[in-house]
């Protein structure tokens, strides 16, 4: 099979895992916050940056590396492996002995425990890392389907159980860890591949000089995502941590999975044809025109029907989380344009600019934050929105320098796929607000309305993406090869 059609494949398949996995864990997550009340996501926030940094010490770049690697040997997997593992049980440790400074930061009692239990993830995810990247070297993505869809579906229904039966936070606890747990499980029984005893220091060595950077940035770029919830919790009631953490939760389903289904595929494949300029700069080009394609309306689609939304599957207790995914799901429009500049960095194998890049932009977090807190959640999250317009200034600055794929020809390219989102979305608010329907009838219409005008729109002004999208999806079921022109 070719690049071109494993790409495709792999795209289709990846996003697929998602929509199940992630479809999956949205009717989870509706159905444990009929049962749980705003303080026990707020509990589960308090705790993520924390949890977050230990996982990114585990991972430390090492499945990029993995990724990157053009003939990569048994050895390296060994490596990977060993150093993934010893790493996830020296993070856990640290966790351990941090617990009760993190309780003590939040006067939290209930935290030190909570800490303790939750970190135990982190160990259970060190076993699968390295399976997970032989998959993604392969572009194997239906194998990750039929190992997370069935994990997410079993842990969830247990944790909803738990959560009626009035465990409260420790359902949600119960989630994470089981289904971890299941996944890798799954991934072990699918995948092929096993360790056996050999370790080079070489490889540790390689392999880390390219990962470490691509660490710091994680870390640095976990750290600051998770700010905003530290500051809130903070400051605020852990309630409004809840509200906020659930909004960007809803929020994330949409915008960061979708970003990561088509990253996950394209980046093994781009990385294969790393020292083509010309075919790289043609190959990103479609990547964000198709990217964008999708996210923009469906970002712009959830602010516009987010109360409606609320409203119809949840209880009134969480309604005052409606305008934070609202300016949430604005500020993630730029999401994808930074992710994959980024990426024409790690395919580059640029790791040091990405971490330049990380230290400018979190600079320019903090002080925004520091103005921002002043004015409450609200001003928070505007000043998110601000932060990721100005961010996008230095992270399209090197995909001119690295393939000459300025931010003008980028911010071309997306233009027409923004305008028609946006239209459309005018236009449902509009809508809306001129008419009384029950909140199911209006959320119903309006969502298969918005669909439909914005593929017509799509169709009648020949927006290259939405025939892109529309080839890809036929070739995938018809698998006809490479006859047709390449998408990559």
């Amino acid at each position: 099979m070719s690049l071109t059609q494993k790409t495709i494949t792999g795209i289709i398949w990846n996003v697929a895992e998602q929509v199940a996995r992630k479809g999956t864990g949205v009717i989870i997550t509706l159905l444990l916050a009929r049962f749980l009340v705003p303080a026990d996501f707020g509990l589960i926030a308090m705790m993520a940056v924390f949890l977050a940094v230990a996982q990114s010490l585990m991972n430390s770049g090492f499945k990029q590396a993995l990724i990157r690697f053009k003939d990569a040997r048994q050895v390296d997997f060994n490596t990977a492996f060993y150093a993934n593992v010893s790493l996830g049980i020296i993070s856990y440790l640290l966790l351990f002995l941090a617990a009760p400074f993190i309780s003590e930061f939040y006067n939290e009692p209930r935290l030190t425990l909570l800490v303790r239990v939750a970190g135990l993830n982190i160990i259970i995810h060190s076993f699968e890392i390295v399976q997970s990247a032989v998959l993604s070297r392969k572009l194997n993505f239906k194998a990750q389907l039929q190992a997370t869809l069935p994990a997410g579906i079993i842990s969830g229904l247990i944790a909803v159980a738990m959560a009626y039966a009035g465990l409260g936070v420790w359902a949600l606890i119960f989630q994470i860890l089981l289904s971890s747990l299941l996944i890798t499980v799954f991934l072990w029984k699918i995948q092929g591949w096993r360790p056996s005893l050999s370790f080079s220091k070489e490889s540790l060595k390689s392999m880390y000089s390219f990962g470490y950077k691509l660490f710091l940035s994680g870390l640095l770029n976990t750290i600051f995502l998770n700010l905003y919830i530290v500051v809130i919790a903070k400051l605020f009631a852990a309630s409004i941590a809840g509200q906020y953490f659930f909004a960007k939760k809803i929020k994330d389903i949409v915008n960061s999975q979708l970003v990561s289904s088509i990253q996950t595929v394209t980046y093994p494949a781009l990385a294969s044809i790393q020292d083509d300029d010309k075919r790289l700069k043609a190959g990103y080009r479609k990547v964000i025109q198709i990217t964008t394609f999708i996210l923009f309306p469906s970002m712009l689609l959830l602010a516009a029907l987010a109360r409606p939304l609320f409203m119809v599957l949840l209880p009134d207790k969480w309604l005052p989380a409606v305008p934070y995914l609202q300016l949430m799901c604005l500020g993630g429009v730029m999401f994808p344009l930074h992710t994959i500049n980024l990426n024409i960095l790690q395919v580059k194998g640029r790791s040091d600019l990405f971490l330049y890049l990380e230290i400018i932009k979190k600079t320019l977090t903090v002080i925004i934050l520091y103005i921002s807190y002043r004015y409450g959640v609200t001003g928070i999250l505007i000043g998110q929105i601000i932060g990721s317009v100005l961010a996008y200034i230095p992270n399209s600055y090197f995909s001119a320098k690295l393939i000459n794929y300025s931010a003008l020809e980028q911010i071309a390219d997306v233009l027409p796929s923004l305008g028609l989102s946006v239209v459309v979305a005018l236009l449902i608010v509009a809508a809306d607000s001129l008419t009384y329907w029950p909140a199911i009838v209006g959320l119903i219409v309006f969502g298969l309305a918005a669909v439909g005008l914005y593929l017509a729109g799509a169709h009648v002004l020949k927006l290259q993406p939405y025939w892109v999208a529309r080839e890809m999806l036929v070739r995938f079921i018809f698998q006809k090869g490479d006859k047709s022109e390449k998408i990559l």
